[in-house]
C-alpha cells in the first residue's frame, strides 16, 4: 500500500509540474502574443490544462464544463470572431480612455496583493478526501455547496458577469449625434477640399483583363493603389502592371503571333497615292 501511495503521489507531482508549466507558458503567451489569434489559441490551451487538473482531482463536472463550455464554445467563438474580423497587430492601439492603462495596472496590483494575502491566511483544518466529498455524486455535492455554503459568493459572481456584459455593450455602442451626410453633401465637400474630385477608377481595368487583383491605370499609365483591396495588397497577391511587365507582355504576344503564323504585313509608312485611288474614292 505504501508503494502504491508513493507511486500515486509521484505521478501526481510529475503531472502537476508538467501541466503547470504548460499552463503558465500558455497564460504568458496569451498576454505577450502580438496576434489576437495566437493569444486566443494560447488561452484555449491553458483552459484545457485546467480541465485536466479538475479531472485529476475528482471534479469531473468542472472538468467537463471547462472543456465543453469554456474551451469548446466560448473560446472557439472568440477565435472565429477574431479570424472573421481580421484583427492584426497593425490595428490602431490608441487609447480611447486616457489613463486606462495606469488604472488597469493599479487594479491588477491591488488584486494580486489581495490574492496573496488571502492565500497566506488560508488554513485547512480538516480534510475529508475525495471519496467522502463525492459520496452522493460529484454534481450533487457541487450543487449543495454552491446553493448553501457559497450561495452569496455565487450570486456576487453572477452579478459581476452580468455587469461586465452590460459594460461591454455600453462601451461598444456609439450613439449618432449628427445627421449622416448625404451623397451630394459628400461630393460637395470633396470638391471644396480638392481631394479626389473625380470618382475612383474601377478595379481590374487593364487591357483585356477584369480582375480584382489587377490595379486600374491612371490617365498617365501608372497603376492606382486605390483600386485594389488592401487585404490583397498586404498578402502580396497583386499582379504587376509596371512598364517592364507591360513590355514583357507585349513581347510575349508578338512571339505568340509569330509562332502561330498570324503575323500580318504592315502597310507602307508613307506612299504617294496612285492615280487609281482618287478614282476609286470618287466612285465610292
Amino acid at each position: 500500500m505504501n508503494s502504491l501511495a508513493a507511486a500515486a503521489s509521484t505521478g501526481e507531482a510529475v503531472q502537476f509540474w508538467i501541466l503547470g508549466t504548460v499552463a503558465v507558458v500558455g497564460a504568458l503567451c496569451t498576454i505577450l502574443m502580438k496576434r489576437a489569434v495566437h493569444s486566443a489559441l494560447s488561452l484555449a490551451g491553458t483552459m484545457i490544462v485546467l480541465a485536466v487538473f479538475y479531472l485529476a482531482n475528482g471534479a469531473y463536472f468542472l472538468g467537463v464544463v471547462q472543456v465543453v463550455v469554456y474551451t469548446g464554445a466560448i473560446m472557439m467563438l472568440f477565435l472565429f470572431v477574431v479570424m472573421l474580423v481580421g484583427v492584426t497587430a497593425a490595428d490602431s492601439l490608441k487609447e480611447t480612455l486616457k489613463g486606462q492603462r495606469w488604472l488597469a495596472a493599479g487594479l491588477g496590483i491591488g488584486f494580486g496583493i489581495l490574492l496573496i494575502a488571502g492565500i497566506g491566511n488560508a488554513s485547512l483544518k480538516e480534510f475529508n478526501g475525495l471519496g467522502e466529498a463525492n459520496a452522493g455524486g460529484n454534481v450533487q455535492g457541487l450543487a449543495a455547496l454552491i446553493f448553501t455554503k457559497y450561495v452569496f459568493a455565487f450570486e456576487i459572481t453572477g452579478a459581476l458577469l452580468i455587469t461586465a456584459a452590460v459594460g461591454a455593450m455600453v462601451l461598444t455602442h456609439r450613439e449618432r449625434t449628427e445627421r449622416p451626410a448625404s451623397q451630394r453633401e459628400q461630393s460637395q465637400a470633396r470638391i471644396r477640399e480638392g481631394k479626389q474630385v473625380p470618382p475612383l477608377p474601377a478595379p481590374g481595368v487593364y487591357a483585356r483583363h477584369n480582375a480584382v487583383d489587377i490595379p486600374g491605370l491612371l490617365p498617365d499609365g501608372s497603376p492606382s493603389e486605390l483600386t485594389v483591396n488592401p487585404t490583397l495588397r498586404s498578402r502580396g497577391q497583386i499582379r504587376d502592371v509596371s512598364g517592364e511587365s507591360l513590355a514583357g507582355l507585349k513581347a510575349l504576344e508578338q512571339r505568340s503571333t509569330q509562332w502561330l503564323g498570324r503575323e500580318t504585313e504592315k502597310p507602307p509608312a508613307a506612299q504617294s497615292p496612285t492615280p487609281a485611288e482618287p478614282k476609286e474614292e470618287a466612285s465610292t
